[in-house]
């Protein structure tokens, strides 16, 4: 329940603050005095979207505060602690929204803020949909709506309804899901096929040569060898000479192998008189050990060494083979071989395409069926919930000047099944005895739709079944537009009678449904003047008060004539209120 509003420098508002109580209140005041934007502070409260027009001219920002009260582990109690807001230790709520002014052209900046911390603009929303109900004209117009009246009706059904039909969707929201897979795979049956048979073709192609790991490689190392067989054979060759010397030589002086020996064999005489020298022996020794070492593996490379052209265009055809997989397939055959990998994989993917669509069929058959049974129950809940609807709202009706007037709510089966059921949901009006009954988009007048609007409002209110879920605040911004006479007074009449068990605040412009408010408020304007005295500039502000005694007799005055002094006026409206006291 909201306790207070408070308001600063939002349109013609300078400051206002509101203080709200269980039952009726109403709020009046002339046209243009600011009536709108008490509501256009509480939806911001309730998570609207901010607009930086509706800053007052010269303000930095405007300020909207709100309190509620909520009570122990009620859902806007947990989803504001859930936020990080504090909550008071009697269960008061804070909700504050700032408004920053346009700047230099740029929008000014809005800020939310619960229970002194900041929050996103969302969660504020979030809360209003356990907070209050606002209804305004706009909703008359939505009540011509079909999908608004089965939203209407679910409701009214209870929440065990509700949580079939949410089953329901969810079960719709998945076979969605399931028929764009099979759509999707269908589509692309044609694509996918010719993508298996590239596949195929490729690994084909790969099977045929079988790539070796590292094979391009060694090939390449090969042909290298074999491509300068000679050059390679007449380098070893006279390495090999330069080592050991000629077979043909009397002695191997002249070979690098024979000099080492000779200087071997020198310092090996004398080693034996000096460390170092000794040590110097042996190092050129060890020189000896790996000449002899490279001279032999010369010779060894040197008979294995042969030029073979056959071998030569065996190993060039090979490369070539390689080649042509990898323009195709990869760099190497390294990355050859990973595409086969991966490939084959994928064509195993591929080949199970009909077997996919053939699972996800069945999936969605079993899902149509699932759905099928969820539409029945839901369809039979809305018809049941249908008869007892229209029989309250009929009641209700009668109670405000329509007396013989007959709500119908039709459920009839829909073509196929949707998102929402398998129904279509019609609400129609008979305003009297004998008359036709036309659907409420068609036939029903402005003042008409408002009546059956809050007739809806208190069978939904007042519902066994769904009434505890309810918010406990409701605003009717003007829903008696187009009512007068005693058809309003009944209006009041059954407001006042909401009220008994929940907060309701009315803005009105008539004073048959003022009169039966627990609290009268006013939003009154006055005019000023700002700037020097050479240049004075009118300033118009509006605030908010309550009235009571004669003050409420002389606003039901102005209401009724337009001259709140006017005695018939001002004893017209004492009628009023007594008529309204005694209605109670």
């Amino acid at each position: 329940m909201f306790e207070e509003i408070t308001i600063s420098d939002l349109g013609v508002i300078t400051g206002a603050q509101i203080r709200l109580h269980p039952g009726l209140t109403v709020l009046t005041g002339e046209t243009g005095a600011g009536k709108t934007m008490v509501l256009t502070g509480l939806n911001l409260l309730l998570g609207g979207k901010a607009d930086p027009a509706t800053v007052r001219t010269g303000a930095g920002q405007a300020v909207v505060e709100g309190r509620v009260v909520v009570a122990d582990g009620s859902p806007v109690r947990e989803r504001a602690e859930e936020a990080g807001a504090a909550v008071d230790d009697d269960g008061g709520l804070l909700l504050v929204r700032t408004v920053g002014a346009s700047t230099d052209g740029s929008p000014g900046r809005s800020r939310a803020h619960l229970g002194g911390r900041s929050v996103p603009q969302a969660v504020l929303g979030e809360l209003a949909e356990s907070l209050i109900t606002v209804h305004g004209q706009q909703d008359q117009a939505r009540l011509r709506s079909p999908a608004h009246q089965r939203e209407a009706l679910d409701a009214f059904a209870g929440a065990a309804h509700g949580a079939v039909l949410e089953e329901y969707r969810q079960a719709w929201t998945e076979r969605g899901r399931l028929q764009a897979t099979i759509d999707d795979l269908t589509a692309r049956r044609q694509d996918l096929a010719r993508e298996a048979e590239l596949l195929r073709l490729g690994l084909a192609e790969v099977e045929r040569i079988d790539p070796q790991p590292g094979e391009d490689v060694d090939l390449g190392r090969e042909i290298e060898r074999l491509e300068h067989a000679e050059d390679l054979r007449a380098a070893a060759a006279g390495a090999h000479t330069a080592l050991v010397g000629d077979e043909d030589a009397v002695d191997d002086t002249g070979s690098a192998a024979g000099a080492v020996e000779h200087a071997r064999r020198l310092l090996d005489a004398v080693g034996g008189h000096d460390e170092h020298l000794a040590a110097l022996r042996d190092r050129v020794a060890e020189a000896g050990y790996l000449l002899a070492d490279a001279a032999t593996e010369l010779s060894s490379y040197l008979q294995d060494l042969q030029a073979d052209p056959l071998r030569l265009d065996a190993a060039q055809t090979r490369r070539a083979d390689l080649a042509s997989l990898t323009r195709s397939y990869g760099e190497d055959v390294a990355a050859v071989l990973r595409w086969a990998e991966e490939s084959g994989r994928r064509l195993l993917d591929l080949g199970d395409g009909d077997e996919k669509v053939q699972a996800l069929t069945a999936q969605r058959e079993a899902l149509d069926a699932r759905l099928a049974d969820l539409a029945g129950t839901v369809g039979a809940a809305r018809r049941e919930a249908a008869e007892r609807l229209a029989a309250t709202v009929s009641e209700e009706l009668a109670g405000l000047a329509m007396a013989g007037a007959v709500l119908e709510v039709r459920v009839e089966a829909a073509a196929e099944l949707g998102p929402h059921g398998g129904d279509v949901v019609e609400m129609l009006l008979r305003p009297h005895a004998g008359a036709p009954a036309r659907p409420l988009g068609k036939g029903a007048s402005g003042g008409e739709l408002s009546r059956v609007m809050l007739a809806l409002e208190v069978a939904l209110a007042t519902s066994p079944d769904q009434g505890e879920h309810r918010p406990g605040t409701f605003v009717f911004d003007e829903v008696d537009a187009g009512v007068g006479g005693r058809a309003a007074t009944e209006v009041g009449r059954r407001l006042a009678a909401l009220a008994r068990g929940s907060q309701v605040l009315v803005v009105t412009h008539l004073a048959q449904v003022a009169a039966f408010a627990d609290r009268h408020l006013v939003v009154t304007k006055s005019r000023g003047s700002a700037g020097g005295p050479d240049e004075q500039e009118t300033v118009t502000a509006s605030g908010v008060r309550e009235v009571a005694g004669e003050d409420r007799v002389r606003e039901l005055a102005r209401m009724l004539s337009g001259q709140e002094e006017s005695g018939t006026a001002r004893a017209h409206a004492a009628e009023l209120l007594e008529l309204a006291d005694v209605a109670r």
